[in-house]
């Protein structure tokens, strides 16, 4: 840590820049041991910026920004310069004109840049990551988002060990130079900041296709990875194509550059990135086939190609003016990935899976030491920001504003912010300002969601009046105390209602005839009539999850189970069994506190029966409906966390499921066991997945004949779906046979040990196991030949996997947490970036039964006293504490 106390870093202080830079012109020398960086920037000062007196008499000091870099030379107008000095990462240029072009020679060593920041090396390749702030370990720059620039870039590098050289932009210029190297020039026409560069060089294999335009245009489009690995790109591929022609149609956004690459790569500590023409990608994001990828991952393929590809748009084209905005690129991203994924698979699927994410993860992180707004006013360290705030509530929010105004408006908006701010560097105001200047309404109060953490409580009681056949529903609204923030003031929720009848059938809510209505909560409370209603009504409230809000309505089990069966919103239908669920093991936990035991209510086991046999449902939507809550979504909505209780209750009622349903549930399983040539369709994802949900149902019963059912599907698999879930079901079943583990275990490491992305998952279901996860199996892993400590995707697998194992880490004796501790500190001088995120189970102490909670507290207090933490990790745990 260079600072014993980093200082916070506020957006009431935002200042433009003192100087713009017109032009960006780069040359990497790329060599073994070293790299060489030639940076030549045509400098012009900011006459906007009132900070500094006008004339070349007594102009504001040119500040560059550089870190862990050796300055070799500098130049003003190809003159040496000296006038210059170096202090604390800072390039301080003492003497200046109005404009002038300043050329600067740097040293750097990527292959020691184990932070993966900047330009560094993964396996042999060269390789940048510079959001947010990784530009400023390659060169000495105005490292800033509101800083766009025009970028020429010029690689040179040995021919043999790096035949492919790329970066942002068209390829211009290549040539053969002296002793074996080459050299390829990259322009890039669009201004953008340095966070949005990017470098490739390594020895790649690409597929190519092309993309024909709405305008007519052709682009070429490559994915360039290993050679090994280059027949698992068609499907990012063919998802790109999808996305584009998607863009399009939806957005009216058309690519700009004559060709957009992808570049696989296993080393990364994101999941891609969207740098202008050059997207760079985990490589567990972009490779996918039957053989070796998931449904799940077939899925997150897509989104992710889509996601990075939408950001040419919604990122590069119109960027963030500072960091404090990043969810103006991110949570409108977001927004768009998820409604192209609704479009190419089940729409009520997805919704489902985003709410999962976002009242399990988010709404953790609104109840917690790191909450924030969506638009956080101050950071230590931006690399914390990236969070599930900034990116699903933030696309939360941009739903919210498209269910407000309606599609057709919310288009004319996005039309308008484009056109308004292509080229420039913004605020979330200004893209608020758009929607509503082209929409006519007012957002005022709907700003409250950029600027107000935490995770809004809607208290909604109701009342019917049989002679008046008038029906009324109260929505008190209030918002818990955040960091920073003790009183909040009403937002603006759109609470999407339907009332069903006693037969399940929608009643009219108003003269339009419609049986749906968003109602626009704005006051602390709030009473909406409904008249000629002619029996009491049961609410459907916010369908589609139409607001990032809790709801707290007096729903009886009758109530939920009701809904489960004839309410027409998938969404809550899904959510009727989900708050069912949870209430029948809140109650099971209450009894395990008190020493009690308690058997799992009948009207839940016969409602999950009556989902197995309902043939009209669809099987997505039932596979959805027959997943339990995860035990981390259990905890969320916990007051208090007994981990062992949790798993305990949630074990219990899954195989109190599975036990009355066994027939039915093996019955439908046997039915979808079919086998036929693998398509990563909604089709068939949805019979796989309710295939697997069945086996894992009929697997945790102690009968070896369900056990057979997994070792039969598992040798028997036409695909890495059905296999792995088989897998994943023996190594958790009831019956817990270590011998035909072990057995599973080895075959599938012999079938796949050469895909570095199937030993992640390999991993990842041993060290979230709640058998197998143990501690001390957990250091065996850590052992293994698969394993790579440099790679966060296999930290991620086992001590991520290993931190959200609820029965292993939360162990009694507090072991679990010392051995996260002892790691987080470990990885903290070689990537503070993945420690500081695999920190965020242990901030969540607070809510936890005493046990725990003085464990993970004295695990806190550790890494605190720790001498020479990160910013990353300092931030993290101070405010933890």
């Amino acid at each position: 840590m260079k600072d014993s106390q980093p200082k916070a870093i506020y957006l009431k202080d935002y200042q433009a820049p003192d100087y713009w830079i017109d032009q960006t012109n780069l040359t990497f020398d790329l060599y073994e041991d070293h790299t060489m960086v030639t940076s030549v920037l045509s400098i012009y000062r900011n006459l906007d910026n009132k900070s500094g007196k006008q004339g070349e008499d007594n102009l504001p000091e040119l500040v560059l920004v550089g870190d862990d870099l050796e300055l070799i030379s500098v130049e003003i107008d190809d003159k040496p310069f000296s006038d210059f000095k170096v202090e604390g990462g800072f390039l301080k240029i003492l003497s200046l004109k109005e404009s002038f072009t300043l050329k600067t020679v740097c040293r750097i060593n990527p292959q020691e840049n184990t932070s993966l920041e900047g330009l560094y090396k993964s396996n042999g390749m060269f390789c940048t990551q510079c959001e947010a702030e990784g530009f400023r370990k390659i060169t000495y720059y105005l490292d800033r988002p509101d800083v766009m620039s025009r970028f020429t870039t010029r690689i040179t590098a040995d021919k043999t060990a790096y035949p492919v050289l790329l970066s942002n932009g068209n390829d211009i210029e290549r040539g053969e130079l002296d002793d074996g190297r080459h050299y390829v020039t990259w322009e890039d026409p669009f201004k953008k900041p340095s966070y949005l560069f990017a470098l490739v060089a390594g020895d790649l294999q690409h597929v190519e296709d092309h993309f024909t335009t709405m305008s007519g245009r052709e682009v070429t489009l490559r994915i360039f990875t290993e050679a090994h690995n280059i027949d698992q790109c068609d499907h990012a591929m063919i998802s790109l194509k999808k996305s584009m022609k998607w863009d399009e149609e939806v957005y009216g956004r058309e690519y700009d550059l004559d060709i957009f690459m992808i570049v696989a790569v296993d080393h990364f500590n994101m999941g891609a990135m969207e740098n202008k023409g050059l997207n760079i990608f985990n490589s567990a994001c972009v490779l996918a086939s039957p053989e070796t990828a998931t449904d799940a991952r077939f899925q997150r393929v897509e989104a992710i190609v889509a996601h990075e590809y939408f950001h040419n748009w919604s990122g590069n084209r119109v960027t963030c003016r500072d960091w404090f905005q990043l969810s103006l690129k991110e949570g409108f991203t977001v927004f768009r990935d998820s409604e192209f994924s609704a479009d190419m698979n089940s729409r009520g699927v997805k919704r489902i899976e985003d709410v999962n994410v976002l009242r399990t993860a988010q709404f953790a992180e609104d109840a917690g030491p790191m909450a924030h707004p969506i638009r956080p006013e101050s950071f230590i360290e931006i690399s914390n920001f990236y969070t599930v705030t900034i990116y699903e509530k933030g696309a939360e929010v941009v739903r919210m504003i498209h269910g407000i105004l309606g599609a057709e408006a919310f288009r004319k908006g996005s039309d308008l912010y484009f056109e308004r701010h292509d080229g420039q560097a913004v605020t979330c105001e200004d893209f608020v300002k758009a929607m509503e200047d082209a929409s006519g309404r007012d957002l005022t109060q709907f700003r409250r969601w950029y600027s107000q953490a935490g995770t809004p409580v809607l208290n909604i009681t109701d009342e019917y009046n049989e002679d008046k056949k008038q029906y009324k529903l109260t929505i008190e609204q209030s918002c818990p105390a955040t960091p920073g923030q003790k009183e909040k003031e009403p937002f603006h929720i759109p609470v999407r209602l339907g009332l069903l009848d006693a037969e399940g059938d929608e009643l009219v809510l108003n003269e339009s005839g419609a049986t749906d209505q968003v109602l626009d909560v704005k006051q602390e409370k709030e009473v909406f009539a409904f008249d000629n209603i002619e029996e009491r009504p049961l609410p459907s409230i916010l369908r589609s999850f139409s607001a990032p809000v809790r709801v707290k309505y007096d729903y009886s089990r009758e109530d939920l189970l009701f809904l489960m069966e004839h309410d027409s919103d998938h969404f809550n239908r899904w959510d009727a069994g989900q708050r069912l669920a949870n209430s029948v093991i809140d109650e099971m936990v209450a009894a395990f506190e008190q020493g009690r035991e308690l058997s799992v209510d009948r009207s839940l086991i016969e409602a999950f029966g009556t989902v197995i046999n309902d043939e009209s449902l669809d099987l997505a939507v039932k596979a959805e409906m027959l997943s339990l809550p995860s035990e981390a979504s259990l905890a969320e909505q916990a007051v208090e966390v007994y981990p062992q209780f949790i798993h305990q209750a949630r074990q219990q009622v899954k195989k109190a499921i599975a036990e009355a349903h066994k027939d039915s549930l093996e019955a439908l399983w046997q039915s979808l066991n079919v086998h036929k040539p693998y398509r990563p369709e909604a089709e068939d994802i949805a019979e796989r997945t309710l295939k697997n949900t069945c086996l894992s149902y009929l697997t945790s019963i102690e009968d070896k004949a369900m056990l057979a059912l997994a070792e039969q599907q598992y040798h028997g698999a036409s695909n890495m779906t059905d296999r792995f879930a088989a897998l994943v079901s023996v190594i958790n079943a009831g019956n817990h046979d270590r011998e035909l583990i072990d057995e599973v275990l080895a075959d599938f490491l012999e079938l796949y040990h050469q895909d570095t992305n199937v030993m992640d998952q390999w991993l990842s279901v041993q060290a979230a196991s709640p058998s197998l996860g143990t501690l001390e199996h957990i250091l065996t892993l850590m052992q293994h030949e698969v394993f790579d400590e440099t790679s966060p995707n296999k930290l991620r697998s086992v001590l991520g996997g290993f931190a959200g194992n609820m029965k292993q880490f939360h162990r009694t004796d507090g072991l679990g947490y010392e051995f996260l501790t002892d790691q987080l500190l470990d990885l903290d001088k070689k990537n503070p970036q993945i420690a500081s995120r695999l920190m965020t189970p242990l901030t969540r102490w607070r809510k936890f039964e005493p046990g725990c909670r003085e464990r993970m507290r004295k695990a806190l207090e550790r890494i605190k006293a720790t001498p020479g933490l990160s910013s990353d990790v300092y931030e993290v745990v101070t405010k933890s504490l």
